[in-house]
C-alpha cells in the first residue's frame, strides 16, 4: 500500500486524517512546521497504528523550495504517495481597513501557494506511479463573501479555481482531485481564529455549525475513495455548494442586519 501525505498534519484536520489513514495500513509522511508537535503527531499515530512508518518533515509550506524538496525526501523514504492532503492552513479575521497587508499575504501565501507547492510536488510523483488521489482543504468562505473575512476568503476562493481546473487536467494522469468545504471545525486554528474575529462574524458563520476534525476528514477521505470533486460537511455546506450564487444576495442583507445589530 503507497503511503500517504498530509501537510498541516501535526493537529487538526490534518493529524485526524493521517491517523484514519495510518490505520488503514498506508504508511504517513507529515509536514508542519512545530517540531514538537509533529514528534507528538507521530507518537500519537504509531500508538493507533504501530505497524506502520510515520516520517516528520519540519518545513513551512509558503516555502516553495523547502516544501519542494520535503516531498522529494519523503518520497526517497516511502516511496511515491497514493493519497496527498493539504490541509495546513491560517486564518486570522478582521477588518479590512484594520488589518495589515502582512495578513493578507500571509494568509494567501499559506493557504493558496502552500496548497499549490505541495500539489504541485506530489502530482509529479503520482504521474510517475498511475496515479493518486489529492485532497484540498477549503472553506465555507469559499462560496460567498463574508464580513471579516477579506484577508481569508481569497486564499479559500482561489483553492476552489485551482480545484476544479486540476480536476480536468490531471484526469488523464489518472489524479483525481477533491476539495473539502469545511464550516467551522473544532481544532486548535479555530481558537486562534476566534481571538480576533468580530462578532458579526462569529454570529453568521456559527450558522453552519461546529464539526469535529476526525468527521471531518472522514468525509474528505471517504470522498477521496469515492473520486469526488466537492465534499461538504453538513447540510449548510451543501446547500451554499448548490445555491450559493442564488442566494448570495440574502446571505449579504443578514450579515448586514448582523453588523448594524453588533455596531449599536
Amino acid at each position: 500500500m503507497r503511503p500517504a501525505f498530509v501537510t498541516g498534519g501535526s493537529s487538526g484536520i490534518g493529524l485526524a486524517a493521517a491517523l484514519l489513514l495510518a490505520k488503514k495500513g498506508h504508511d504517513i509522511a507529515l509536514f508542519a512546521r512545530d517540531t514538537a508537535k509533529l514528534a507528538n503527531a507521530r507518537r500519537s499515530i504509531l500508538a493507533a497504528a504501530p505497524q506502520i512508518t510515520v516520517c516528520e518533515f519540519p518545513v513551512d509550506v509558503s516555502d516553495r523550495n523547502a516544501i519542494t524538496s520535503a516531498v522529494e525526501e519523503a518520497a526517497s523514504k516511502l516511496g511515491c504517495p497514493m493519497i496527498a492532503i493539504a490541509s495546513a492552513g491560517v486564518a486570522y479575521p478582521g477588518l479590512f481597513t484594520e488589518q495589515p497587508l502582512e495578513h493578507h499575504e500571509r494568509q494567501m501565501a499559506v493557504n493558496y501557494f502552500g496548497t499549490l507547492y505541495f500539489t504541485h510536488a506530489v502530482t509529479k510523483l503520482m504521474s510517475k506511479a498511475n496515479g493518486g488521489q489529492i485532497g484540498l482543504i477549503s472553506s465555507g468562505a469559499a462560496f460567498v463573501g463574508i464580513y471579516g473575512y477579506a484577508a481569508y476568503a481569497p486564499s479559500k476562493f482561489a483553492l476552489r479555481g485551482l480545484a476544479e481546473v486540476l480536476r480536468l487536467e490531471l484526469e488523464a494522469q489518472n489524479i483525481s482531485i477533491t476539495v473539502c468545504y469545511p464550516p467551522d471545525t473544532k481544532t486548535p486554528q479555530l481558537e486562534v481564529e476566534n481571538a480576533t474575529k468580530p462578532a458579526a462574524t462569529a454570529e453568521f458563520t456559527q450558522g453552519g455549525g461546529l464539526w469535529n476534525a476526525e468527521a471531518v476528514a472522514l468525509k474528505l477521505i471517504e470522498g477521496m475513495a469515492k473520486g469526488r470533486l466537492v465534499v461538504t460537511p453538513g447540510p449548510q455546506m451543501l446547500g451554499l455548494s448548490w445555491f450559493g450564487s442564488l442566494i448570495a444576495p440574502v446571505l449579504r442583507s443578514y450579515q448586514r442586519r448582523l453588523i448594524r445589530k453588533h455596531s449599536s
